[in-house]
């Protein structure tokens, strides 16, 4: 499998897919950070009963490692089902979760994000140690 091929991606402002990473703009090693990962920041996903982001995940590549580290996960069940029909139930969770972490070294984290319909999606974010 080459590249791109099981993940693809974009620019978020232009496709409502890819997920967008949040972090501050300083990160000091050892100090827990707050990551914000949601999907259709800009334009905004259906997330009806047909069409709904499953989940995201988020990962830390440290700089010059080779393997990546799971950070998170994080589940969306409710999108609008019931048992009167599709698009009837009271309520529906929308693409975004926040996870605390901290690293100890300058790395990348990559979020993923699953649609039920156009599959798996990522974005990346360099981070460097202030």
């Amino acid at each position: 499998m080459k590249n791109g091929e099981l993940c693809r991606s974009g620019d978020f402002k232009g496709e409502k897919h890819v997920p967008v990473i949040s972090t501050p703009e300083a990160v000091t090693a050892g100090v827990p950070f707050d990551v914000t990962v949601a999907v259709g920041t800009e334009i905004p996903h259906p997330n009806t009963t047909e069409h709904f982001i499953a989940w995201l995940d988020l990962y830390f590549k440290p700089l010059g490692e080779a393997f990546a580290y799971h950070a998170g996960h994080s589940d969306f069940r409710a999108h609008g089902e019931s048992t009167r029909g599709a698009n009837e139930g009271p309520i529906r969770a929308h693409p975004k979760a926040t996870f605390s972490v901290e690293i100890s070294k300058p790395g990348t984290l990559v979020a993923v994000s699953m649609c039920n319909i156009h599959g798996l999606w990522e974005s990346s974010v360099d981070l460097d140690l202030s």
